[in-house]
């Protein structure tokens, strides 16, 4: 079977078909997807879709939604990653629709598996254990006052851990009335988020032990360490960094290894709406274009659950 390389400009199927078709792949490649995660994501789905066609000899120009429906039964993936997938051959088939490459969007009538989601997967972490986690940490050096500052923010403003890895030192200032955060989320969309008080003292004392409060205001605000040593370097930590120390946090502190920094996303959403905390406020705050995503964070319906069938009397 004809494979695809990250290293390869062009895969073979769009080469042969000519100019055109080769214009419309770095169109929509590099000209129609700004996000890097959704380019890597669509780029990789339809060029193990061409190589999938290029192994049983079918043109570009001769794809048909017998050919889709046929791949996309035999991907042996989650129905949301089919989606996916169905998605990125979709936009591709349009582009070259439009550029006159292909008469018809091979992939426009093909149906999808019908994905209903109710509650998202990610595993919420109780306000007991949340509490319990932030205590267990050893601050008597800024390594142990950084990690409590990350797990704090993390708790205290429901944002994802990609935007807490972006913060830079400038991110973190005095608004007059409050100190706030400043977020670039997905999308490079910015977000403004108050620091309520415990919060702020957290990050003041791990700045003040790292030396970082009069830094620049481009320098990162969360620095990697020298191996096990508690001196840190100049570089930013980065997303994996900070989800491997939040699972080494928890592991210390005896909680279940399922749980993730983003289990604290759900734990706030889910802690604020059962306050009666309006839906659209939350929605505000974790960043959400759509209030049905804010839904899928929502755990409140499982206490109802577990008190029913503990009401069971077998």
């Amino acid at each position: 079977m004809a494979t695809y390389s990250s290293n390869a400009n062009v895969p073979e199927l769009v080469t042969s078909a000519g100019p055109a078709a080769v214009f419309v792949w770095e169109e929509f490649v590099y000209g129609r997807l700004r996000n890097r995660h959704t380019r890597r994501n669509y780029s990789h789905a339809v060029a193990r879709f061409l190589a999938w066609c290029e192994y049983r000899g079918i043109e570009l120009s001769r794809i048909a939604p017998r050919d889709v429906g046929q791949y996309l039964d035999e991907l042996e993936f989650a129905p949301a990653t089919k989606k996916l997938h169905l998605s990125a051959l979709r936009h591709f088939f349009d582009q070259l629709v439009s550029r006159h490459v292909v008469i018809l969007n091979p992939a426009s009538s093909v149906r999808g598996e019908r994905l209903q989601v109710v509650e998202g997967r990610t595993p919420e972490i109780t306000v007991k254990q949340a509490r319990h986690l932030l205590g267990s940490i050893d601050t008597s050096h800024a390594i142990g006052l950084r990690d409590k500052a990350i797990i704090a923010i993390l708790i205290y403003t429901a944002a994802r851990v990609g935007a807490v890895a972006r913060l830079r030192r400038g991110d973190y200032y005095d608004a007059g009335e409050q100190y706030c955060l400043r977020f670039t989320e997905k999308g490079t969309k910015t977000r403004e988020i108050p620091v309520r008080h415990d919060l702020c003292g957290f990050l003041s004392a791990y700045l003040n032990a790292a030396r970082l409060e009069y830094s620049e205001k481009s320098t990162p605000l969360f620095r990697t360490t020298i191996r096990r040593t508690k001196r840190m370097t100049q570089n930013a930590m980065s997303a994996g960094d900070m989800a491997r120390m939040v699972k080494r946090r928890m592991r210390q502190a005896g909680l279940p290894s399922r749980l993730s920094p983003h289990s604290f996303r759900v734990a706030a959403i889910t802690d604020l709406l059962s306050q009666g905390v309006p839906l659209e406020d939350v929605q505000m705050l974790a960043g959400h274009a759509d209030p049905r995503t804010t839904r899928l964070y929502d755990r409140r319906h499982r206490q109802v659950t577990r008190n029913i069938v503990e009401r069971i009397s077998i």
